[in-house]
């Protein structure tokens, strides 16, 4: 008979195994590096020979060792098991636990990893228990030891029944984490990609990478008060892209106010950034707010910022770095509350190294670049900005467009746009004028897209000129047909890369102009 103090001691010790593994399992996110210390506190309190813990890998239908106590790495290597193969494949497959008295004696036990050959003159004995997340079976927790008469093999089980239930739980909250962890990861992800498609751009039409860079750009400054430099050729859509920033920031509901730089004469640049007080010049009758003024509180926005005077660079970089100005023949000093968004189509760097842009401006309007790409670097946009406009001048001029048709559509897509987005919209505006059978069709386009096939083109002149003219429209074709590539275009005329290096100069024709 075993006695009260012995059943007492018994309690007590599993007790602390099991608030032991409880606190070793609540140590990790990770449980996959707390099930090896599990097994050494249960190989401590129940001198447990070895001990595994083996997961199923549903994908493959296989059992492996996950963690182990008491085997070496190449026994651990070895332990791999088919689902209902062995006493560990039986028990996953079944779902329920085996208790085996001697090992010697089970045939189905398998010994797969070689673990017990040291013992061959010692009978061991060996359970192995169900681990479950509710009614599906996940892996198995098993444990050996010698034989021994005066031992229960029922309370072993017990014992590892309920181990197997604890690593069970916190398989399932770290299940449950997970999921809840990815159920927010997704919902940021949706907001996020909400957050985009609301914030978009109304004025603004592309899907492409590239312009997708640049409405992230946007959505990153818009928010923030830093200076923009807005970069890009002719035509591109700066100034829409100074729109987006301004009227997604805090400062929507105030002024907007745009101010062309080269368009400006050089005398009176400064009064229409400045302002003027009455008498300063010949024609100053009265008093006169700047354009800065006029931006308080709200956003000003300089383009063709490169083409101003060295004169006037000096008074705006005082106007960013202190936001204060005196009028013309004033001597108040005024402060302004203004956002300063710039753009150019010019190398600043280039200017920079002739004296022509002062280095302390280029870095005070350079805090935040954006580069908006050429429509040639974003191709797949043409077609749904073409559509924009002719939906757009259809409404304005009382016309039912319905397509654009093929021909159109690939003289569109092969052509270069040197004049990027505006070129394209002023082409579809004056096909939506000419077409009569509500449909664009290619010989609707500007002569500069018709291709010799759409044209029907009929070459007058000399031979010489003919043969001049129609050497530089069959290398620009080719130029074009192969988006700039040399080689390519000479093996489409059957010329050799030098001969053709020496026509493209002979004929002042510039390659790059119709890469993609």
């Amino acid at each position: 008979m075993i006695s009260d103090t012995a059943v007492v001691r018994r309690e007590v010790s599993e007790l602390t195994l099991l608030y032991e593994i409880s606190e070793i399992l609540d140590r990790s996110v990770d449980l996959r590096d707390e099930l090896g210390p599990v097994l050494k506190v249960i190989a401590k309190h129940t001198g447990m020979l070895r001990g595994t813990i083996t997961l199923l890998n549903r994908g493959m239908s296989e059992i492996v060792i996950c963690a182990a106590h008491g085997l070496s790495p190449e026994q651990l290597q070895r332990g791999r098991y088919q689902l209902g193969e062995g006493v560990v494949g039986k028990v996953v497959h079944t779902g329920r636990p085996v208790i085996i008295p001697s090992i010697s004696q089970e045939p189905m036990f398998l010994n797969r990893t070689h673990a017990r050959e040291e013992f061959v003159r010692e009978e061991i004995s060996y359970i192995c228990v169900p681990i479950k997340m509710e009614t599906a079976v996940i892996g198995a927790l098993s444990a050996d030891r010698i034989f021994d008469e005066g031992i229960s093999l029922n309370e072993d089980f017990r014992l590892m029944s309920i181990i197997a239930s604890l690593i069970s739980r916190a398989v399932r909250l770290r299940q449950s984490t997970q999921e809840e962890h990815d159920r927010l990861l997704e919902e940021n992800t949706r907001l996020q990609d909400e957050l985009r498609k609301k914030f978009h751009p109304a004025n603004m039409i592309g899907r492409s990478k590239a312009m997708q860079l640049v409405f992230d750009m946007i959505f990153q400054v818009a928010k923030s008060e830093a200076t923009v430099l807005i970069r890009g050729e002719s035509g591109v859509g700066k100034e829409l892209v100074a729109q987006s920033i301004h009227y997604n920031s805090d400062r929507a509901s105030k002024p907007f106010i745009r101010v062309n730089c080269a368009a400006l004469p050089e005398n009176i640049i400064e009064s229409e950034l400045f302002g003027h007080e009455r008498g300063a010049f010949t024609g100053a009758v009265r008093s006169r707010k700047g354009r800065f003024e006029l931006a308080h509180h709200g956003t000003i926005f300089l383009d063709e910022i490169g083409d101003l005077s060295p004169q006037m660079q000096i008074r705006l970089l005082r106007v960013i770095q202190e936001r204060e100005f005196e009028r013309v023949g004033g001597t108040d000093t005024i402060k302004v509350n203004v956002r300063i968004i710039a753009a150019t189509n010019r190398e600043l760097e280039k200017l920079m190294e002739t004296g022509l842009f002062r280095q302390d401006l280029y870095y005070r309007l350079n805090v935040f670049p954006i580069n908006v790409p050429p429509l040639r670097e974003r191709r797949t946009d043409i077609l749904e900005l073409a559509n924009f406009f002719v939906e757009k001048y259809s409404r304005e001029n009382s016309k039912y467009v319905r397509r654009v048709s093929t021909p159109a559509i690939d003289m569109m897509m092969s052509y270069h746009w040197p004049g990027n987005v505006r070129e394209l919209e002023n082409c579809i505006e004056r096909a939506v004028l000419l077409t009569n059978d509500d449909v664009v069709h290619g010989h609707h386009l500007p002569p500069t897209l018709q291709t010799s096939e759409a044209s029907n083109t009929i070459i007058k002149g000399t031979l010489e000129e003919t043969l001049e003219r129609m050497e530089r429209e069959m290398i620009v074709e080719a130029l074009k047909d192969t988006k700039g590539n040399k080689a390519k275009a000479a093996r489409q005329l059957g010329v050799s890369e030098r001969l053709m290096g020496l026509r493209v100069e002979k004929h002042t024709i510039d390659p790059k102009r119709y890469k993609t």
